[in-house]
Formats: structure tokens, C-alpha cells, sequence
């Protein structure tokens, strides 16, 4: 990618601090890793590249969280730190519950949520550290034992004798050298924002000016959706989809303008073919919602044969019965496939297309299980773990595990595992797998 390079001169970097567990990403993956771990007496360090936590929640503004019931809403399968947030925010009346909706549970205020993920690394006595980014691990004799990082300060090291990349993109895993990969589908972004003025229309209206005056301004064909912000009349509208791959910088940055340019294209389509129900554009995200990157190879690559069946794991540390739900890279729309063996094939304009990924059978699983071993990367470091939508899955197992509630467990899991791994001196992918799971279950989580 370079064609020359500069040599930087040698350097003395204070260190900023000494942690026993130093989390790299400060979405709710990363919060609730480093709670879990505070909660068990191990002191925090919590880097955050961006202004505030939350990451796609907050930053992003994708306002809901999925069920916390089986596929059947009968049975409830995962709690801890997810559903302690959702009842703080109800505290301050900033969530709107949907009963048994298999698209949403949770509708919430992200920037209600904010504040609450502030007070929440606050009362833990967490170390923050926003607007800071980690440019280097620092190996030691073959040992991960610090990462040096940037910011307002300018730069210093973070010693811990744990690590957890929580970045959503696996960027400490990838600056290791373990290995990762990219799917051969990857799915596209999602750029939202708030409007307001859309809340009122019925959303058949919206969409079906979208699907047809969106060639004109060059947008592509995807899924639009939305819901408006509690207590308030703004709406939070997903409906841009974008290809370019995050991954890298010049994709970062191409994916933030293009996601932009669709959001204004959208505004003026709607402007010019409704110009009796006025909008406004009132607020764009911090950053765009990313569906995918690189993910890691860990000790388990999680299948959505697995998934799909429902596969019981030893070592399962989380629970989730969302849908699979693939945006497609390489065409419109985007197919759900369902735990009792249904699929639908979605595409604006056009009529449900149904059908079954598997026959008929006696009884179906309602929730599908995320192994330990997933979040395990392979390679020669026994301190770090992975948290987030990077961990290793294929395309279909990924397409359902990614979304929040999901990840937010493995957060959970990472964060008591560290606790465990020191405690006792073990490599993570060592570590008593019955202790970990009884030690989430004293702290809140279901384990099935």
C-alpha cells in the first residue's frame, strides 16, 4: 500500500498506567466487560477512540435492542448487564417496550444512554480514556504486557496483565498479528439519522418513495426501517446502505462521506416528491453503524449450521434467538431464516418471498448458544480475549449474533474470564469453563 517509509527515531514513553485489565473499545461490549470485571476486584483501564461510550447504541444511533425471550417468547435467556442498563434508562422514562416483537424489544434514547454508560464505568471506579486510540501493542520477551496509545496527552503506554479487544473490528488482535479474515460477504453499513417530521407519516409512505424515485439520486436499493426516540417526536431513520469496507482508512473514510451524501439525497427526494409533509435533518451519528469487517480465528469458528439447529456448547456463555439476518452484498434486500426453519427473502417493492431453509420437523430450537471457545483468538498470546461482533462466525451465524444484546454477553464473558485467568494464572484458553459460567450466573446472567 506505501511505497516508501520514514524511520522514526527511538523514544521514551511514560507510562500512563498499571491496570490488572486494560479493555480496548468502550461500546456496551466494552463497558460491560470492564464492569465484570471490576465488579470481581480487578482494577480497569477503558480505552475509547471516540467521544463518549456506547458505540453503535450511542454513537451510531441504532436505538434498540433486541428480545430477551426464546424465538416463542416463553423463556427468557440471557439478563446481567443488558437488562440492568434497560432498567436504568426506564428510570428516566427513556424506553418504549414492544411485547413479543421479533424485531425490537427495546426502543430507547441513545443519548440517555450515554450519560448512563458514564455513570456506570463511574461507580466502578473504571479508568476512562476517551479520545484515545492504541497505535502499538508493546510485546515483552514474547508477552503482550502494555499498549501505547495517543491522545490530547500525547502518548504514553497502558501496562496490564490482561487485555480485551473489544473495537468491533478486532484492531489489537490485527496489530498482533493473529490471524483474521474477511467473509466473502460482507455486509454493507448503515448510516442513520434523526428527522423530524417523518414520525407522523405512515412509513408505507416513505418507503415507497424511496424504492421509486431513489435511482434519481443514485441510491441503492436497500431496506429502509426506522423508530421514533422516546419521548420525543424524532425518528430515528435507517435507511442508506453502503459497501465500502471499513476496514481499511481510505474505506472508513469513504463509507462516513457516501453514508452522509445518501442521508441528504434522501431528505431531498422526500422534500421534492412530499413537500406537504416537511422534514428536518436535526442530528447525523458520530460515526456509521458497521455490520462487519475483519473477524478473528479463535478456537471455535461458530457456524450457522450451529446456530440454525440450535447446537448445545459446554462452554456456551451467551444466548440469543434474533433472527439470521443477512444484508446482502450483492443484491437487494435482505433474507431472515428463522430458527423453526422458515426464510423469507425481503426486497422493497416486491412481495415477501417465503420458503424454508430446512423441512418440517417435530420440535425446533427457540435460541441459539455462543461458545467461550469463539471468543478465544489462536496464537501465541494467553492474555487476550476478543468481545463483539469480530469474533469468529460464518456469514449466517454472523448475520444473527451480531446484533447488540448478543454481543453485550460476550462482553460479560470476557470480563470474567480475565478475572478467572489471573486469579488463576492461566491462559485464557485454559481457563475452567464451568467456573466461568458459574461466576456469570452469580453475577446476574443466565446460563442454560
Amino acid at each position: 500500500m506505501y511505497e516508501n517509509s520514514i524511520l522514526e527515531a527511538a523514544r521514551s514513553t511514560p507510562v500512563y498506567g498499571e491496570y490488572d485489565l486494560c479493555v480496548l473499545g468502550g461500546s456496551c461490549t466494552g463497558v460491560f466487560a470492564a464492569v465484570r470485571a471490576a465488579r470481581l476486584g480487578l482494577s480497569v483501564a477503558l480505552i475509547e477512540r471516540m467521544g463518549s461510550f456506547g458505540g453503535v447504541a450511542t454513537l451510531s444511533m441504532v436505538n434498540i435492542w433486541h428480545s430477551p425471550l426464546d424465538e416463542c417468547f416463553e423463556k427468557q435467556i440471557f439478563a446481567g448487564l443488558s437488562t440492568e442498563l434497560i432498567e436504568r434508562l426506564q428510570r428516566r422514562d427513556a424506553v418504549t417496550v414492544r411485547e413479543n416483537d421479533p424485531n425490537a424489544a427495546w426502543v430507547f434514547n441513545s443519548s440517555e444512554m450515554q450519560i448512563e454508560l458514564d455513570e456506570l464505568v463511574d461507580e466502578h471506579k473504571i479508568t476512562p480514556l476517551l479520545h484515545t486510540v492504541c497505535v502499538a501493542p508493546h510485546i515483552e520477551d514474547g508477552e503482550l504486557t502494555a499498549i501505547l496509545v495517543e491522545n490530547k496527552s500525547g502518548r504514553s503506554a497502558i501496562k496490564a496483565r490482561f487485555f480485551i479487544d473489544a473495537t468491533g473490528d478486532g484492531d489489537l488482535c490485527q496489530r498482533l498479528g493473529i490471524d483474521t479474515y474477511l467473509s466473502c460477504h460482507r455486509q454493507p453499513s448503515t448510516t442513520c439519522a434523526l428527522f423530524d417530521g417523518i414520525s407522523q407519516w405512515d412509513k408505507s409512505e416513505w418507503q415507497e418513495l424511496i424504492l421509486k424515485h431513489g435511482h434519481e439520486y443514485n441510491l441503492p436499493e436497500g431496506f429502509s426501517w426506522g423508530c421514533t426516540v422516546p419521548g420525543s417526536d424524532l425518528f430515528m431513520f435507517a435507511g442508506t446502505r453502503v459497501y465500502d469496507d471499513c476496514s481499511t482508512a481510505e474505506g472508513f473514510t469513504q463509507a462516513e462521506i457516501e453514508g452522509r451524501r445518501q442521508i441528504r439525497a434522501i431528505q431531498d427526494l422526500l422534500r421534492k416528491y412530499a413537500p406537504e409533509h416537511p422534514i428536518t435533518l436535526q442530528a447525523l451519528p458520530a460515526r456509521i453503524g458497521i455490520r462487519e469487517t475483519r473477524h478473528i480465528r479463535s478456537h471455535y469458528h461458530l457456524t450457522g449450521e450451529d446456530l440454525l439447529n440450535g447446537r448445545k456448547f459446554p462452554d456456551a456463555i451467551a444466548y440469543g434467538s434474533y433472527r439470521v439476518d443477512i444484508h446482502h452484498d450483492d443484491k437487494p434486500g435482505l433474507i431472515f431464516r428463522y430458527l423453526d426453519g422458515r426464510e423469507i427473502y425481503m426486497r422493497p417493492g416486491h412481495p415477501p418471498q417465503h420458503g424454508r431453509w430446512r423441512p418440517e420437523q417435530t420440535t425446533d430450537p427457540t435460541y441459539y448458544q455462543i461458545p467461550y471457545r469463539s471468543l478465544v483468538p489462536r496464537g501465541p498470546y494467553g492474555n487476550v480475549l476478543a468481545a463483539g461482533r469480530f469474533i469468529d462466525a460464518d456469514e449466517q451465524a454472523h448475520g444473527a449474533i451480531r446484533v447488540m444484546v448478543n454481543m453485550n454477553q460476550t462482553g460479560e464473558a470476557a470480563g470474567v474470564a480475565a478475572f478467572i485467568a489471573l486469579k488463576e494464572n492461566r491462559k485464557a484458553c485454559d481457563i475452567d469453563v464451568d467456573q466461568l459460567r458459574s461466576t456469570l450466573s452469580d453475577g446476574g446472567s443466565i446460563m442454560l
